[in-house]
C-alpha cells in the first residue's frame, strides 16, 4: 500500500474517532446530572453547557471573580441583556468590593424585572455593606415575599436587616461576617457568621 493511502487512511481513523461520542463511564463530568444530559446530548445541550452564565456561576462557586465576570459580559454579549446576567454581574462585583457598581447594576436589574428574587437579594447585600439597613430591609422583604417565604436563607437575610435595623436582639459587640452564597440557578445569598 502507498505511503499516501496509509496517511490518509490514519487521518481518516483519527477524524472518525474524534467524532463518536466518549463512552459514558469516560465522559467528563460538567456537572450536569445523567437526567440533563444522556449520551445523546444534543448541540443544544453542549451549547447550554459553555453558556457564560453557568461557566460564571461555576467561577463564582470557585472564588475567580474576575473571571466569572468576564464569562457573565461574554454571556450578555452573546444573549442580549438580560435580568439573570445583570443579577449575575451584579453579585461578582460584590465578591470583588465594587459594592456601589454592584448596586447600580443591580438596580438596572430590577428595572427589568420587578420580581426577581436574587436581584432583590442580592441588591439587599450590597446595602447591607454600605450600612444602609433600612433599605436592605425593603430588598430582603420584597425578595422573601416574590419567593413565598420558601427559602430559609432569605428568611435569615430578612430577619438580620429587621434586627439590625431596630436594634432589638442584635447584640452588636458581636462581630458578623456577611458573605454570599450561590443557592441554585445563579442566587446569591447574605449568610451571617459570627467571627
Amino acid at each position: 500500500m502507498p505511503r499516501s493511502v496509509l496517511v490518509a487512511c490514519l487521518c481518516l481513523t483519527v477524524l472518525a474517532a474524534a467524532c463518536t461520542p466518549a463512552p459514558q463511564n469516560g465522559a467528563v463530568d460538567l456537572g450536569m446530572g445523567p437526567d440533563q444530559m444522556g449520551p445523546q446530548a444534543s448541540r443544544s445541550d453542549i451549547a447550554e453547557v459553555v453558556d457564560g452564565l453557568i461557566v460564571g456561576h461555576r467561577l463564582m462557586a470557585a472564588g475567580e471573580f474576575e473571571l466569572a465576570l468576564r464569562a457573565y459580559y461574554r454571556s450578555m454579549a452573546e444573549q442580549g441583556t438580560s435580568v439573570d446576567a445583570l443579577s449575575a454581574i451584579g453579585s461578582a462585583n460584590l465578591r470583588l468590593g465594587r459594592v456601589q457598581q454592584a448596586e447600580q447594576i443591580l438596580r438596572r436589574a430590577l428595572e427589568l424585572d420587578q420580581r426577581f428574587v436574587p436581584a432583590h437579594n442580592n441588591l439587599g447585600v450590597a446595602l447591607a455593606e454600605q450600612n444602609r439597613w433600612g433599605e436592605a430591609q425593603l430588598h430582603f422583604r420584597n425578595a422573601f415575599a416574590f419567593d413565598s417565604g420558601h427559602s430559609r436563607e432569605i428568611r435569615d437575610n430578612l430577619r438580620l436587616a429587621i434586627e439590625k435595623t431596630a436594634e432589638t436582639g442584635y447584640d452588636d459587640t458581636e462581630a458578623h461576617q456577611l458573605s454570599l452564597m450561590r443557592r441554585g440557578s445563579g442566587r446569591f445569598l447574605l449568610l451571617s457568621t459570627p467571627l
